[in-house]
Formats: structure tokens, C-alpha cells, sequence
């Protein structure tokens, strides 16, 4: 595990090649450090405890961890000892490689052949601070024979006080359903409609937003601080997480999850794979996001 600290202007970042995370993103103005993301509790945490971690070959579950794609039945493994599914890829739970690396910016890679799916792929990303914002960028190219369908996305954690609002406008909402899996898709309910900035709610949250526009704006009243997050087109969809302590004892409220993704949740069962891009022998997808950081 290599441990890597970036740094530009006021804003400072830490990163990890094990599992590729993010383990702290902060904005120094003068008055001492703010997190805008959450902070990691040591750098040798696992991805559940960092600050944000990828999602490659694709995010979220699949029901009944099956699919059929072009003739052919694929079946997946569980991958975490908590679910009964396959969860959010490799990424997470990999030893990634550093490939390149300055006082601002790194790159890094793992590939994967073999284990809990039928993927063959390399996946990289870049990280990489100015005196605005982190841009990460997350690329992965297939390096199976056949064609498969490829998803990503990243898990980001953030802090929630009392006062913090979302603002992210979607089109439509999904259901939750047992096994923490998707159900149908609806008008977006009262309650969880972030259109304009709104906080989030005080119960358990874990579901996708279609059709998100591509930029959410988190505010911190009392940190003086906002956070503007934009993305790639190709992050069409977002998951909103709010835990509970009935799933994690530990819970304080203090922090919320809003995650980026190029797709939805179990589209491999869905018509039109629910946006999963189709990835010859060769082919690659890639797209990045920006955090920028600001006062209110």
C-alpha cells in the first residue's frame, strides 16, 4: 500500500492504491482545515471506511447475481461477507498501481482476469488537485474476447451537518426493494426531491436517481463552505445513500453518500442495459467529475 498526499493552493488531497481510494479531500483558507469530503479514520482503512472508493466494472448489484448478454449466461460471486451479491466490482478491494505522480496529480491501474465475475479488464484513474478542485477520472478498458457490458461510477462519502442541502435535479427515482436491490421506477417522491437544495432525510436512504443532470451543489451553512460537483455525460444516473443504525451501529449522522454513475443499478436485467456501455475486445469508457470548493 502506498500512501499519496496532493496538494495545490488551499486545497490538499490523500489517496491510496489499495482499493484506490480517496482517503481525504481538504480546503485551507486560512482558518484551518474543512473536509469536503469525509475523513478517513487512518490510511489503512478499507473502502467502506475512506473517503470515496470506484466503482469498476460497474456499480451497485445484480439481482439474483445472473445475466444473460448475447447469447450467454454469466454468473456472478459475492465479493463482501455483509451481501449475498457481487458489489461494486474489483475496484474497491484491489492493490492498484502507481504510474505516475507529481506533487498534484496521480495515476494509478490495476487489471483483472479471473475471480468473482467473468470481466477481463485494466481500469485506471487519475487524480488530480488545482487551486479550484479535485478532477478524478476513471477509464476502463475491456481485455476479455468477448464483448461485455461496462459500468462506473465512484462512491463518494460527505460530511452532513444539521444544516447541509443537496441540490442535484433527476428525472425519475427508484424504488428499494429486499437485498438492497432496485424495484421500480417512479416519480420522485417528496422528501427526496433534491430539484432544488433541500437536506437530506432523517431515515435510511439508498436509492437511484435517473436521468441526473450532471452537477449537484452541497452546501455547509456552518462551515461557511460549498462544494460543486460537476460530471462527464457519461454519468447519467446518481445514488443517494443516508445509513441507519440498524445497517451500521456506529452511525452518527455525519455523513451522507451521493455516487455518480454511468449507469443504473442491475441494468445488465434491464432492456437497453439501463445505460451499461457495450465494450468490444479493446474498447474502452472513461469520464471524470470535479469537486470545486468554495465560500458561501
Amino acid at each position: 500500500m502506498t500512501v499519496v498526499d496532493l496538494e495545490a493552493g488551499p486545497l490538499s488531497a490523500r489517496v491510496s492504491t489499495k482499493g484506490g481510494l480517496v482517503l481525504g479531500f481538504w480546503r485551507d483558507v486560512g482558518e484551518g482545515k474543512t473536509a469536503l469530503l469525509r475523513q478517513s479514520i487512518s490510511d489503512d482503512v478499507d473502502a467502506l471506511g475512506s473517503s470515496c472508493y470506484p466503482l469498476v466494472p460497474f456499480g451497485n448489484r445484480v439481482k439474483d447475481n445472473a445475466f444473460s448478454f448475447e447469447g450467454n449466461d454469466y454468473r456472478l460471486k459475492p465479493n463482501a461477507d455483509w451481501d449475498k451479491h457481487y458489489l461494486h466490482g474489483e475496484g474497491w478491494q484491489a492493490d492498484w498501481s502507481i504510474i505516475n505522480q507529481t506533487t498534484a496529480s496521480v495515476d494509478m491501474s490495476f487489471t483483472h482476469s479471473g475471480g468473482n465475475t467473468p470481466y477481463v479488464y485494466k481500469a485506471s484513474q487519475r487524480f488530480a488537485v488545482d487551486e479550484a478542485g479535485l478532477t478524478m477520472t476513471l477509464t476502463v478498458v475491456n481485455h476479455g474476447e468477448r464483448a461485455m457490458p461496462f459500468g462506473m461510477g465512484w462512491h463518494p462519502y460527505f460530511p452532513m451537518t444539521p444544516r447541509t442541502t443537496l441540490l442535484a435535479p433527476a428525472r425519475k427515482f427508484w424504488t428499494e426493494v429486499e437485498d438492497w436491490l432496485p424495484g421500480e421506477q417512479t416519480a420522485i417522491p417528496e422528501g427526496l426531491d433534491f430539484s432544488s437544495p433541500a437536506p437530506l432525510p432523517h431515515r435510511w436512504v439508498n436509492n437511484g436517481f435517473e436521468d441526473w443532470c450532471g452537477e449537484a451543489l452541497i452546501t455547509w451553512p456552518e462551515r461557511n463552505t460549498s462544494l460543486h460537483l460537476t460530471a462527464d455525460p457519461v454519468f447519467k444516473h446518481a445514488f443517494v445513500f443516508v445509513s441507519d443504525t440498524t445497517f451500521d451501529p456506529t452511525f452518527k449522522r455525519d455523513y451522507f453518500c451521493f455516487e455518480p454513475m454511468s449507469h443504473l443499478a442491475n441494468g445488465h436485467n434491464m432492456s437497453g442495459l439501463g445505460d451499461l456501455k457495450v465494450l468490444g475486445s479493446g474498447q474502452s469508457l472513461s469520464g471524470c467529475i470535479r469537486m470545486r470548493a468554495s465560500s458561501i
